[in-house]
C-alpha cells in the first residue's frame, strides 16, 4: 500500500484523503495571538512543545486530518466515543453488506483482573472457535440474504449481522483530538483491535506533523505501547 494507505487487521484499513495545516499550521495560528510570525524552525519547534507542555491545546485544532477507515462495527462502536470530530459512515439501509467480516488469529480470554481487558491464553481451543465463529458469519450472511430475497427490507433484514462485520466511514479530526485518540486507544489498557487502527493512525501523525509528536510523546504521553515504541518517559 502507500503511503496514504494501511491495511489493518484481516480485512481493514485506513486511509489518508486529506490534510491541512500540520506543524507550521500549529505555530502560525498561536503566534496570531499576539500578531507575531515564524521566526525560524528551532523556535517554532520550541514554541509547539511549549504549547503541549503548557497545556495550550486550541492552536492544535488548526491541524486538520481526513481519513478513510474500514473497521469491525465492534471497533467503529469504540472508535465513536470520540465525539470531537465529523463522522460519515456507510449505510446498510442503502447498501447491501459485503462479505467482510473480521476473525481473529487468535482468540484471548478474559482478564480475571481486568474486567473489560483480555490476555493470551495459550488453553483455548483457537481452530475450534475460528470454526465456529466462521459457520456463525456463515449463517447469519445466509439469513440476511434470504430474507432479502424474501423481501424484507435492508434496514430490517441488517439486524442479523454481527458485529464483527466490516463498516466504513470517513473521519475528519484536528490534531488536539488526535492526541486525545492516540492517548487513549494506542495505549496497552485498549482493546487490541483498537490498538491496531491507532498504531497505524500514529504513523501517518508522525510523518506529516513531527515536531508536534515529539512534543506529544515528550509532554502529554502517559502510556506504554511497545509496538510504536510509546513508553512513558521516567519521572
Amino acid at each position: 500500500m502507500s503511503a496514504e494507505s494501511a491495511r489493518v487487521l484481516d480485512k481493514g484499513f485506513v486511509r489518508l484523503v486529506e490534510f491541512m495545516g500540520g506543524d507550521q499550521g500549529v505555530v502560525d495560528a498561536a503566534r496570531v495571538s499576539y500578531g507575531g510570525k515564524s521566526k525560524g524552525e528551532e523556535a517554532d519547534r520550541k514554541l509547539v512543545a511549549y504549547l503541549l507542555k503548557h497545556s495550550h491545546m486550541t492552536p492544535f485544532e488548526h491541524a486538520l486530518f481526513k481519513f478513510h477507515v474500514s473497521c469491525p462495527i465492534f471497533v467503529a462502536r469504540q472508535w465513536f466515543r470520540h465525539r470531537f470530530a465529523a463522522y460519515n459512515e456507510q449505510s446498510f439501509r442503502y447498501t447491501e453488506v459485503k462479505d467482510e467480516f473480521y476473525i481473529p488469529e487468535t482468540w484471548r480470554a478474559q482478564d480475571i483482573k481486568n474486567k473489560q481487558g483480555s490476555v493470551s491464553d495459550c488453553a483455548l481451543d483457537h481452530a475450534d472457535l475460528t470454526k465456529k465463529c466462521e459457520a456463525q458469519v456463515r449463517a447469519a450472511l445466509s439469513l440476511y440474504r434470504e430474507m432479502l430475497a424474501a423481501g424484507v427490507a435492508r434496514e430490517m433484514a441488517r439486524m442479523v449481522l454481527p458485529v464483527n462485520l466490516y463498516t466504513q466511514f470517513y473521519w475528519t479530526v484536528n490534531a488536539r483530538s488526535f492526541m486525545n485518540f492516540l492517548s487513549l486507544r494506542a495505549d496497552a489498557h485498549a482493546q487490541l483491535e483498537i490498538q491496531a487502527y491507532a498504531e497505524a493512525l500514529a504513523r501517518h501523525f508522525e510523518r506529516l506533523m513531527p515536531w508536534t509528536w515529539s512534543a506529544f510523546l515528550t509532554h502529554a504521553w502517559k502510556g506504554v505501547n511497545p509496538k510504536l515504541a510509546l513508553c512513558q518517559p521516567a519521572p
